[in-house]
């Protein structure tokens, strides 16, 4: 058994912080099992999970990403956009626009890009995805929009829908005072759910501004949830609450979102920033 020395990069995006690994020049033998232990806020080095930074036969760059419980998820909009700045900034592209190999698909991501360093980067994330059984739920309906969905004991009327993962998205006055870590953990394992959910908790604004909490499946509350902010504009245009280009306020910042109804492509812009590097232990 000896101990080798891996170099990662933590970086967020409007505070969705993950550790990213560069398996051009890295291995990563079990990347459950260390997403585990490098995303520890206490003896790792912190994170809402890790993301294998990768080459891909059909894109520029493949992504996989894993949650902080060692889930592997099928899309991150925050990490995607951390993608974009880490390939462009440490020269291993130097395209503005890029493809990105998600199992959610492929991502298309343009890169704006200051003083040779990505600040800003806008992704085609896709069509959402509203066929119950797609999502996935257990519900045999064509959409889930409005549902009457009880959770601990109370009522919720729910928006369910996939930007590539599952959302559970619900409108509420007084998001702030939410007692999340209660309410949070119900819903991403309720029996509706057979692969669990996200569930954003979503206060309206005005007609083109969201407050968003979001409970991440298998992270819990975390500051920002790109595919979240996307699902939650979709929702609110369905239930008349915003046109389809909306700000979207979380916890760590604000994304613009776009719900093109023409294509039927939902856009999402915001920034990508590096926090530092390092060098992790791995044991083998």
């Amino acid at each position: 058994m000896q101990l080798r020395k891996m170099k990662f990069t933590k970086m967020h995006g409007i505070s969705n912080d993950y550790i990213y690994i560069n398996c051009f020049e890295e291995r990563v033998e079990n990347p459950s099992d260390l997403a585990v232990r490098m995303s520890n806020r206490h003896t790792g080095v912190g994170s809402d999970g890790i993301v294998l930074i990768m080459p891909s036969d059909n894109c520029d760059f493949r992504m996989r990403m894993f949650n902080s419980d060692g889930s592997e998820a099928e899309m991150c909009g925050n990490a995607s956009r951390c993608v974009g700045k880490y390939v462009y900034d440490n020269g291993l592209t130097k395209k503005n626009k890029i493809t990105l190999e998600t199992l959610a698909g492929k991502k298309v991501l343009d890169l704006y890009v200051l003083d040779g360093k990505v600040m800003m980067v806008t992704v085609d994330m896709g069509e959402p995805i509203l066929e119950a059984s797609l999502i996935p739920t257990s519900l045999n309906s064509s959409s889930v929009i409005k549902f009457p969905m009880e959770v601990l004991n109370r009522k919720y009327f729910v928006n369910c829908l996939s930007m590539g993962n599952p959302h559970c998205v619900l409108f509420m006055d007084g998001v702030d005072s939410l007692d999340i870590a209660k309410v949070g953990p119900a819903f991403e394992s309720h029996p509706l759910f057979p692969k669990k959910t996200n569930t954003e908790f979503i206060e309206v604004l005005g007609k083109n501004s969201l407050r968003m909490r979001v409970w991440e499946r298998g992270a819990g509350e975390t500051m920002a949830c790109g595919t979240g902010a996307c699902a939650s504009v979709v929702a609110a245009v369905l239930n008349g609450y915003c046109d389809g280009k909306t700000i979207v306020s979380l916890k760590g910042g604000d994304l613009d979102i776009e719900w093109n109804r023409s294509n039927n492509h939902v856009y999402m812009t915001g920034p990508a920033t590096t926090v530092f590097e390092g060098f992790y232990e791995v044991c083998e």
